[in-house]
């Protein structure tokens, strides 16, 4: 199962979801210099309120996340492995849609966004999804090939 390279994909994909859960995804700079942090779940403001309006951002996520993590037990339904891998990469690609919505929706004329690292990493993730397909693939090939030997 885990020998796959397919499935150090998916575990690899999982890991770097579950670091830009956990990590703030940019920063809101006003003129007079104070910085609110921007996460996937939360806005925290310079004095320490949050504001939860990013939460769909965090559910996204999440649910790649455990797509991701649930689809490395399917190693015996591959055409079902690469749907959910596909669908995975959809919601990440949305993550990205609802991230730009946000950035341009909670900020005022005064503030300037200034993005994290963390940013790649749901990029990352798409293309080690694209290269789990690719590898799942040839595993559907080759079983197609092999059951037409028999």
């Amino acid at each position: 199962m885990i020998q796959r390279i397919q499935s150090v994909y998916l575990l690899v994909v999982t890991i770097l979801l579950i670091v830009c859960m956990c990590t703030p995804v940019g920063a809101y700079i006003a003129e007079d210099y104070t910085v609110s942090k921007f996460t996937n779940l939360c806005i925290v403001s310079a004095d320490g309120v949050k504001d939860y309006a990013p939460w769909a951002m965090f559910i996204i996520l999440v649910v790649a996340a455990l797509l991701s993590f649930t689809t490395i037990f399917m190693f015996k339904k591959r055409m079902l492995q690469i749907r959910m891998t596909i669908f995975s990469t959809i919601l990440l690609v949305g993550y990205y849609a609802t991230l730009i919505t946000f950035i341009f929706m909670l900020k005022d004329d005064s503030m300037t966004f200034s993005a994290s690292w963390t940013l790649c990493l749901p990029f990352v993730a798409i293309i080690l999804n694209w290269l789990a397909i690719r590898a799942i693939g040839k595993d559907e090939v080759l079983v197609k090939a092999y059951d037409r030997l028999r």
